[in-house]
């Protein structure tokens, strides 16, 4: 799969990075890294191309394609990250240069990338036969049948999926692994924090890693959700981590009971 990021803002220079896996991406632990990404694996060679729009442009454009560069590479998806609503809108002209078969135009903040504009895109390319989503917000993204976005999320990027150990008491996470990455690439560090912290305390463990990652998703209420994107981020997280626990419980379960006790004394 070959990949084309259009981007304006903060979320897709960490989208980026989250995909190339540089070694110089993730600093949130500072001197107690541990480097727990170094296993995973960067997709840079199926990025075919990068543009980053400014984020001073008109507040109205007129004619968009005056900053649209006149060509791009052959792709097959393309990632509209934050890009000026009257920017998104000529997305198709883009589309049919590139020859993609899918857009991924997820939504951080309403007001920046409305709703509206994303339905007319929607409608746009679905009638050119392109696969469009636009998760609100992008770690909302799951696999819908749509064949090339279903295979970005089988990449590992999407909806968080963590597997999680505690300890055999059930006070105390032992440790997180990341199973599917938000695609900003949060997910490691939440799941890094949650190592050796309270089971009782999760909720505020997840937020404040969440925060402190930070987030960009927007502090406003978006209409669809009733609620901001940064709270629909935080409860997706939480839900992970939840799901990551119930499923260790399922796990345990289906094991012998002498089994069962050798992996909790092992693990601790």
């Amino acid at each position: 799969m070959l990949i084309l990021v259009l981007y304006t803002g903060e979320l897709g220079k960490k989208v980026i990075q989250n995909l190339i896996n540089s070694s110089n991406f993730c600093v949130s632990c500072g001197d107690l890294c541990n480097h727990c990404r170094q296993a995973r694996k960067s997709y840079a060679n199926m990025i075919v191309g990068i543009h980053e729009f400014p984020e001073d442009l008109p507040t109205f454009i007129e004619e968009p394609e005056q900053y649209i560069p006149t060509e791009f590479p052959y792709c097959d998806l393309i990632l509209a990250i934050g890009i000026h609503p009257d920017i998104l809108s000529a997305l198709p002209e883009v589309v049919k240069k590139t020859k993609a078969k899918a857009v991924i135009a997820p939504a951080e903040d309403s007001k920046k990338t409305p709703a509206g504009v994303l339905e007319q895109l929607r409608k746009e390319l679905e009638a050119m036969g392109v696969e469009f989503e636009g998760p609100r917000p992008f770690c909302s993204l799951e696999k819908t049948g749509k064949p090339i976005i279903d295979s970005f999320v089988d990449l590992g990027f999407g909806k968080p999926v963590l597997r999680v150990e505690t300890s055999p008491d059930g006070k105390m996470y032992i440790g997180a692994g990341v199973i599917r990455d938000a695609p900003c690439g949060s997910t490691w560090f939440v799941a890094k924090k949650l190592g050796w912290s309270d089971i009782p305390e999760y909720k505020e463990t997840i937020s404040g890693a969440h925060h402190s990652y930070p987030c960009t998703g927007s502090m406003d209420k978006d209409p669809q959700l009733g609620d901001t994107i940064l709270h629909k981020a935080g409860y997706i997280i939480r839900e992970a981590v939840e799901n990551g626990m119930e499923g260790e419980k399922e796990e345990k379960a289906l094991l012998p009971t002498g089994h069962r006790d050798k992996v909790s004394s092992s693990s601790s």
